[in-house]
């Protein structure tokens, strides 16, 4: 089983700033070992369902040194800078592996890009007693706030889809604003006591919304940047030092896919909400056409190798 997320449509629309052509989707990985020899025996059996970390790392750039492989200098991701799990064929080393042996593989298929969202959480140190904002309530927009939550934190969800909302509740937020329907500023304001969120996670990718993050997060707060923007973002950089901001980054997941593992075990996410699509290879591509045409209708393909 593999899922396809946002980038992957980017990709589709040939709109992804990593990829380059041709390339074989495909990162979000998850499948049963059919047989395990060697080292890799004495940790997966037969039958055992597993997902794939999809990053690489050279263990030598800055990144590495620091014990931060996710932003590995020369990371190669499947599906991204290599052929991901669409191909015929894939090679993962087993130590890029994690077993559960309670998920479906529909569940271990979105674990990766939930991953991604409870890596921003942690870049964001979020704690329990904050308040978090999440803008975007994607996949992995959703992680950001199913790992807010996890993490005991106030979380407040905001997305113009009232439908991602909706499912955006069920992953752990307490509040929710739509911006289609009024401004977002106020009804944060509103909810914050005028002080804003101690976090906001930016899962969008959109100027407009890199603004919003500084804009809106209270004094001494955190922003961190999960999404690449579609343009250059223009800011008044006085926010910057008047607010004294941790204004952070987010790439890939680091250690995550475990947490995500224990809060899908015990049945803490609405999966089955998040699910827009399974569909069989052959179909693949269409089922892209049909998101690129209505991006709002999906947030979560997932592609059944076995159909």
């Amino acid at each position: 089983m593999v899922g396809l997320c946002g980038s992957d449509l980017n990709t589709f629309r040939g709109a992804n700033p990593l990829v380059s052509y041709p390339r074989i989707p495909g990162h979000e990985i998850a499948a049963t070992v059919e047989q395990a020899i060697g080292e890799a025996g004495e940790r997966f059996r037969p039958g055992m369902n597993v997902t794939v970390s999809p990053y690489t790392s050279c263990g030598q750039c800055p990144s590495c040194r620091r014990g931060r492989p996710n932003a590995c200098r020369s990371n190669q991701t499947l599906g991204v800078q290599r052929d991901g799990a669409l191909a015929e064929l894939i090679v993962a080393h087993w130590q890029k592996l994690v077993a559960s042996t309670r998920l479906s593989l529909e569940a271990l298929a979105i674990v990766e890009p939930l991953a991604v969202g409870f890596h921003a959480v942690e870049r964001g140190r979020v704690a329990g007693g904050d308040t978090v904002a999440v803008i975007g309530c994607g996949a992995i927009g959703l992680g950001a706030i199913a790992g807010a939550a996890f993490a005991e934190a106030r979380v407040i969800a905001i997305d113009v889809d009232q439908r991602k909302l909706d499912i955006a509740a069920k992953a752990g937020a307490s509040e929710t604003i739509n911006s289609a329907a009024g401004s977002p500023h106020e009804l944060l304001a509103a909810l914050t006591g005028g002080d804003g969120p101690d976090v906001v996670i930016e899962a969008v990718g959109l100027p407009a919304t890199f603004r919003a993050a500084v804009e809106e997060v209270a004094y001494a707060g955190r922003v961190v940047y999960i999404g690449y923007a579609k343009a250059p973002v223009e800011y008044d950089t006085k926010l910057f030092v008047q607010k004294e901001l941790d204004i952070l980054g987010s790439r890939n997941a680091l250690g995550d896919f475990p947490r995500v593992i224990e809060m899908l075990e015990g049945g803490r996410f609405p999966l089955n909400d998040v699910i827009s699509r399974i569909a069989p290879l052959k179909d693949a591509g269409e089922a892209l056409a049909d998101w690129s045409a209505s991006p709002v209708a999906f947030t979560k393909i997932l592609i059944d190798l076995d159909r």
